[in-house]
């Protein structure tokens, strides 16, 4: 199907503008709703505001109120004040035909079992009406806001694990991949074998633009397959783009943690083998993607094509305002490896 009209919510940074890029190469007609920050990929129509200001809204609602717009879906990447999605789904609840959220697997309860599907427990105490909280019940609040403004049958839940991939803004693979090319000593965190899961940005806007096509509904975990990489096959990718000059240095995970290195963040998608921060970020079962079609590219395409991007961006990556930065300090990373 071509000729689709998208309305993207955002869509000028990582996610959103993978989707706008994505639905320009199908064809499709494309509108932006953004705060003019960052320049939109060219070929779409950008609507200004700032949907978390006074009358923010002005500009939808003005397109709405004309009539001559209609949107065949609406996909909405928002993180913050659930409020924000109740407000901006029932301004568009008849003027489009279906709203895809993305979501997250933080949405899940902590800690969730290791192969959890989307079925699983979610976070208590989330609603569409709420300001700011925390993460994962922002995420289930805007589910719920979705669902409350669309109904199921027109709402779909796009629940993402891990994302890398060009546009990265919160620093993960560009911190492993600025980290190689400095060369040197790397300690890189055991065991080599250990499975990870993500998802390259383009293959979850390929999935999801294919998905609201065909009319799903419901949640969907959308990360790839468990084990479709190891720490080790990212880290020599990582290691080959960037010239072959670091050493990687395998260390036990307890040795890390006795050093006091936080998973996650000071050492980017890694998380103990075994621990709950694994089996949550981890071990998602991911069957019903996979069976409505996800596709996931290598790990060697996604670090190569993010390394190009940092490159041609002159190697900083941007970041989020609101979101801490990552990485490990260069003087405990020497202490750790004893160098």
């Amino acid at each position: 199907m071509v000729g689709m009209r998208l309305l993207m919510l955002g869509g000028t940074e990582f996610v959103g503008r993978a989707m706008v890029e994505a639905a320009l190469g199908r064809g499709w007609e494309v509108t932006v709703f953004h705060r003019g920050r960052h320049q939109p990929p060219p070929g779409v129509r950008s609507l200004i505001g700032d949907r978390t200001a006074p009358d923010g809204l002005a500009a939808l609602a003005e397109a709405v109120a004309g009539g001559a717009q209609e949107w065949d879906v609406v996909v909405d990447t928002w993180s913050a004040a659930p409020r924000a999605v109740r407000d901006t789904a029932r301004l568009l609840a008849g003027a489009a035909r279906r709203y895809v959220y993305v979501s997250s697997c933080s949405v899940y309860a902590w800690p969730p079992a290791a192969g959890y599907t989307e079925e699983a427990p979610l976070v208590a105490d989330a609603s569409a009406d709420a300001e700011q909280t925390d993460y994962a019940r922002d995420k289930r609040g805007g589910e719920l806001a979705t669902l409350d403004a669309f109904g199921a049958e027109r709402s779909l839940l796009v629940r993402s694990g891990l994302i890398l991939g060009p546009y990265e803004n919160i620093g993960r693979l560009p911190w492993w991949l600025t980290r190689t090319a400095r060369g040197g000593p790397v300690l890189a965190p055991g065991p080599r074998e250990l499975p990870l899961q993500y998802v390259d940005v383009r293959d979850l806007a390929e999935w999801t633009l294919g998905a609201a096509e065909r009319g799903l509904n419901g949640a969907y975990n959308l990360i790839s397959p468990q084990g479709h990489t190891t720490t080790g096959e990212l880290l020599d990718a990582c290691v080959r783009v960037t010239g072959g000059a670091a050493e990687l240095r395998w260390t036990d995970p307890e040795v890390i943690l006795d050093a006091g290195i936080e998973p996650w963040t000071q050492l980017p998608v890694w998380a103990p083998p075994k621990s709950e921060g694994h089996a949550a970020l981890h071990s998602a079962d991911v069957s019903r993607a996979l069976r409505d079609g996800l596709r996931c590219r290598p790990v060697a395409e996604t670090v190569a094509d993010t390394w190009a991007w940092l490159q041609d961006i002159g190697g900083v990556a941007p970041g989020r305002p609101d979101r801490p930065p990552v990485g490990l300090d260069p003087e405990v990373e020497a202490k750790v490896l004893g160098v």
